[in-house]
């Protein structure tokens, strides 16, 4: 692996109607050399409602920034007992992993009964 410090990912979007490959899912594309990162980190943008003189005295927005982290769940479930991963899936609103994977199953049996 090369450094991933020469390497900014970029979050990109299809502007397809139907959805196309990524069903409008965010995407990265991932150069060669480089891997997907663990952890990407987002600023969330808002406006306040306020308002500051700009360089030439207009009025210019004031916004409010806060960073946000968004860990890869597959290291995390590499790196983690299941008893902690389902607690961390749980906090973000997600089923434990055992419920998760029977119910998966189902709809994976479903799509192929339709299919045939």
């Amino acid at each position: 692996m090369t450094s991933q410090k020469s390497w900014i990912p970029e979050i990109m979007y299809e502007d397809a109607e139907d959805g196309g490959l990524s069903s409008h899912i965010p995407f990265i594309q991932v150069p060669v050399e480089n891997e997907m990162p663990k952890v990407i980190f987002i600023f969330e943008s808002r406006d306040t409602g306020d308002f500051e003189p700009g360089l030439e005295g207009e009025e210019v927005p004031v916004v409010q920034l806060d960073l946000h982290q968004y860990a890869d769940m597959s290291i995390l479930k590499e790196g983690l007992s299941i008893e902690t991963y389902d607690a961390v899936r749980e906090c973000l609103g997600l089923e434990k992993m055992s419920s998760a994977v029977t119910k998966g199953k189902k709809i994976t049996e479903s799509v192929r009964n339709n299919l045939s």
